[in-house]
C-alpha cells in the first residue's frame, strides 16, 4: 500500500513544460505575393526565443544568399526581426533556425514573391 501511495505521489508531481518555438506567423506572410518589396522580415513564434542562438537567412531564386544584418527580438521575446535591403522582383526563401528559451531547437523555411 505504501508503494502505491509513493507511486501516486511521484506521478502527481508537476513537471516542467517542454515547448518548442514553432513559427506562428510571418510578415511578409508565408507564400505571399507582394507588389512592393518589404523593408523588414518579422517572424512570430509560439514560444519565447533566444536571439543568440537564432538565425534568419534569405535566399534569392538563384540560391544566392541575400546579406542581412543580425536579427533582433521584439519586446515580447517571441518575434524575431531583421531589416531587409531593397529586394528586386523575384521569389525569395526564408530559412530560419531558432532556439526557444528552454533550449529546444526548431527550424523551417517558407517562400514569398516580390512582383
Amino acid at each position: 500500500m505504501m508503494r502505491l501511495a509513493l507511486l501516486a505521489a511521484v506521478l502527481a508531481m508537476p513537471t516542467p513544460a517542454l515547448a518548442h518555438a514553432f513559427l506562428e506567423r510571418a510578415s511578409p506572410p508565408v507564400g505571399s505575393e507582394l507588389a512592393q518589396p518589404p523593408h523588414q522580415l518579422t517572424l512570430t513564434f509560439t514560444e519565447r526565443i533566444e536571439p543568440l542562438f537564432s538565425t534568419i537567412e534569405l535566399r534569392a531564386a538563384n540560391g544566392a544568399t541575400v546579406p542581412l544584418g543580425k536579427p533582433h527580438l521584439a519586446a515580447d521575446d517571441r518575434q524575431l526581426l531583421v531589416d531587409l535591403p531593397v529586394l528586386q522582383a523575384g521569389e525569395y526563401t526564408v530559412v530560419w533556425h531558432v532556439t526557444s528559451v528552454d533550449t529546444h531547437k526548431t527550424e523551417g523555411s517558407f517562400r514569398f514573391t516580390v512582383r
